[in-house]
């Protein structure tokens, strides 16, 4: 748990958005390899979509940044877990996808799990919003990423 689970949500929002902005300066300047996860979540025929509260305003799957040795699916749990307040443990693995964003290239782990409940615990200060989507009517407006990992699910 990082210190900024311990302030109001406006002031967690201003941190996060002030980290992400000088991490894009240390990406540009390195041009580094990161490595993170995206989750699928589904219940029915609908698939769970996020904003994030910083970077681009798009709809893209959950997920984040693997810590320093952290394996895939348990950088998944604790993403989801600190996102959305949802303990997953049965996670399937889609495959990767690799990609430039922001001036750094990444590697996602994607997994995918049901989720039964759809009554979500969001983090206000990381995510925006969030919503269930049928996968024929997705928002306009998604993350680069968003189509490549579709392409992973089986029907």
């Amino acid at each position: 748990m990082d210190f900024t689970t311990f302030l109001p949500v406006r002031a967690r929002r201003w941190a996060i958005r002030s980290a992400y902005r000088a991490l894009r300066v240390y990406w540009y300047l390195r041009r580094p390899a990161t490595s993170g996860v995206k989750c699928v979540l589904r219940t029915e025929d609908r698939l769970l979509l996020v904003r994030h509260t910083y970077g681009r305003d798009d709809w893209d799957f959950p997920g984040g940044a693997m810590k320093s040795g952290e394996a895939p699916a348990h950088a998944a749990r604790r993403e989801i877990r600190e996102e959305l307040g949802v303990t997953i443990d049965d996670w399937r693995e889609l495959g990767v996808v690799t990609g430039r964003a922001d001036y750094r290239r990444d590697t996602l782990h994607c997994f995918q799990a049901p989720l039964v409940e759809r009554q979500l615990a969001l983090d206000g200060g990381e995510i925006a919003a969030a919503g269930w989507f049928e996968r024929g009517a997705l928002p306009a407006n998604l993350g680069r990423y968003v189509p490549p990992i579709l392409a992973l699910l089986e029907d």
